[in-house]
């Protein structure tokens, strides 16, 4: 298993909810919504060229989309080895969190 940052682990996630529709444009409108932050485009770009490096996944350019002026999009898809990784990934986070049940945060003074 490799170790991801976590926005890595999150774009995977994305990919693998937004299955045919997995481009930058909608993995940040996921990421933006389900993070309650804001994500920049080099924030998902810099991330989506690493795990396509590493094999975790795959892309193709789709055909030209008349809303884009005709040009295309960079459409991705988990690998085998993605979805491999964030299985254990999953795995590793349910074992590591299994026995902590008294873990609540703490108050801070006004």
């Amino acid at each position: 298993m490799r170790f991801l940052s976590r926005p890595e682990e999150l774009i995977l996630l994305a990919v693998w909810h937004l299955k045919d529709n997995a481009y930058c444009v909608p993995i940040r409108a996921y990421l933006n919504k389900f993070t309650g932050k804001t994500w920049s485009f080099g924030s998902i770009y810099d991330p989506l060229d690493r795990l396509e490096k590493k094999g975790l996944l795959e892309s193709h350019l789709s055909g030209p989309t008349r809303t884009r002026g005709g040009r295309s999009k960079r459409m991705f898809r988990l690998s085998p080895a993605g979805r491999l990784e964030l299985c254990e990934i999953k795995a590793l986070q349910e074992c590591m969190w299994n026995e902590v049940t008294d873990l609540v945060p703490e108050r801070q003074e006004a």
